[in-house]
């Protein structure tokens, strides 16, 4: 069929219905009736949105395997372990946070390094140079 005489092919809403019914209750396929009948699957795509019976219901219908839902539960389990343990690592790190506060407080020293500075020499010794030349 040439493409000038599929464009002045016109199907029936009783035809459409009829296709949109046989696919929804799986009798055929969309590449069946796009080759059977040489339409567009766009076109057949657009009668479901039109005639499907599912088109004014607010559900849809997913379908998971048992091991999808196995694994999702899984996955959602993993999650909440690993968010647990980014937690409680936070409140240690808070913890220490307000120790050193609490130090520099009590003992009047700036026990944070900066960037800046350099290491301090905590024993209080000091290098001496010991020229040998």
């Amino acid at each position: 069929m040439s493409t000038s005489e599929r464009r002045r092919r016109r199907f029936s809403d009783s035809f459409k219905l009829q296709k949109v019914r046989e696919i929804e209750i799986g009798k055929t396929k969309v590449s069946e009736i796009c080759k059977q009948y040489e339409v567009s699957s766009v076109n057949v795509y657009r009668w479901l949105n039109k005639f499907s019976a599912m088109k004014n219901k607010q559900e849809r219908l997913i379908v998971e395997t048992d091991s999808d839902t196995k694994q999702l539960l899984a996955l959602k389990k993993k999650v909440a372990e690993l968010e647990r343990i980014i937690g409680q690592k936070q409140v240690l790190i808070d913890f220490k946070d307000k120790m050193i506060d609490i130090a520099e407080e009590m003992y009047d020293v700036d026990i944070k390094k900066k960037l800046s500075t350099g290491q301090s020499n905590i024993s209080g010794a000091t290098e001496k140079n010991t020229g040998s030349a």
